[in-house]
């Protein structure tokens, strides 16, 4: 067994407004976090170019310098941020073993999963260098910088009619562009999707499947590229009768077709996970909220919350985390204290 390359009284995984807050918490509490990074430092916050609904900030900021500024308070306060992966952890002893992907193992008293739930993209060309320069997860983030443009949203579930509904606010004129016929959203969102369509705000191109985009980071989104295909699924049929390749001028794209939470390392553990991979806390309006069914194992952010999706709402469940571990770690340093204290007196005996 590989030995811990140390030991941490906490552990935060994730290094997004949720695991950062906690952090800044944990370190005001005397709890020495030791933060880790994983594959997608900072979250979906580096990804959006300007951030202007976090509290405190009238003027905006970028995503990428509201988490350099939270790694520097963090810091400020004695947290040690470190590269690595979370791989796996061993809740079947105490203290947890905690091993990362390049094989590194440390152990801990209490953990943070703050790893959050990365953004499903599509994968076409032109999507990772437009990525926070026109193309977005996030329209409450980022819609009302392209106010009076066309917009497209991609999907076909409650997040893209959601995102399109939200998005008419700004949009000259918002499409969505869905690969088959029927959309997977509940009747619920296809009725007021419904409804801006009647009011000529919306436009629904269905079996239709975006290509390719195009523009640059200094412009931004210039158009798109789409296949339609009236029998669905039209990027798969390119050469066959009947579909259509077109290109289509809009101003910004926004790809709602759901997350996946980061949390493949806790599925051999205790920690309860829905059919989806988001883990599963107490919830409830007292203490204790973000605790899961492991003693000692904490959730915070969007790797909990597959609604909100927030930072500022991933903040305050990282502040809640927090808040939850040191009750833990101080209950369990009491317990330990009455232990040895009655050890003593028996051998006293």
């Amino acid at each position: 067994m590989t030995e811990p390359v140390e030991h941490r009284r906490l552990i935060v995984a994730g290094t997004g407004a949720a695991g950062l807050t906690a952090a800044i918490y944990a370190a005001r509490s005397n709890n020495d976090p030791l933060v880790l990074e994983g594959d997608e430092p900072g979250g979906q916050l580096t990804l959006t170019s300007e951030v202007e609904n976090f509290p405190g900030f009238p003027e905006g900021l970028s995503g990428p310098d509201l988490i350099n500024n939270m790694k520097e308070q963090a810091e400020r306060f004695g947290t040690e941020l470190k590269h690595g992966i979370v791989a796996d952890i061993d809740d079947s002893e105490r203290p947890f073993r905690v091993e990362l992907s390049n094989g590194d193992v440390y152990t801990c008293d209490a953990f943070i999963a703050a790893s959050g739930a990365s953004a499903r993209t599509l994968g076409v060309p032109g999507e990772d260098e437009l990525m926070g320069y026109g193309v977005s997860t996030c329209a409450t983030c980022d819609g009302a910088f392209f106010r009076g443009e066309d917009m497209l949203v991609v999907g076909g579930g409650d997040a893209a009619m959601e995102e399109a509904h939200f998005l008419t606010k700004f949009a000259d004129t918002v499409y969505i562009a869905h690969r088959r016929e029927e959309f997977r959203a509940e009747d619920y969102w296809i009725d007021r999707v419904q409804q801006k369509v009647d009011e000529g705000e919306i436009e629904i191109m269905r079996n239709t499947e975006l290509l390719e985009m195009h523009g640059s980071p200094e412009d931004g989104v210039d158009h798109v590229t789409l296949a339609q295909n009236d029998e669905g699924h039209p990027s798969e049929k390119l050469d066959a009768d009947g579909t259509e390749t077109f290109d289509f001028d809009v101003g910004a794209v926004f790809i709602a077709i759901g997350h996946t939470p980061n949390t493949d390392y806790l599925e051999d553990t205790g920690v309860e996970l829905d059919d989806t991979g988001y883990i599963q806390t107490h919830g409830g309006t007292g203490g204790d909220q973000t605790a899961t069914d492991v003693d000692g194992i904490f959730g915070a952010g969007d790797v909990v919350d597959y609604h909100y999706q927030q930072a500022v709402t991933a903040a305050g469940m990282g502040c809640k985390a927090a808040i939850d571990a040191d009750e833990y770690l101080e209950a369990q340093a009491k317990a330990t204290a009455e232990a040895e204290s009655e050890a003593a007196a028996e051998a006293d005996d």
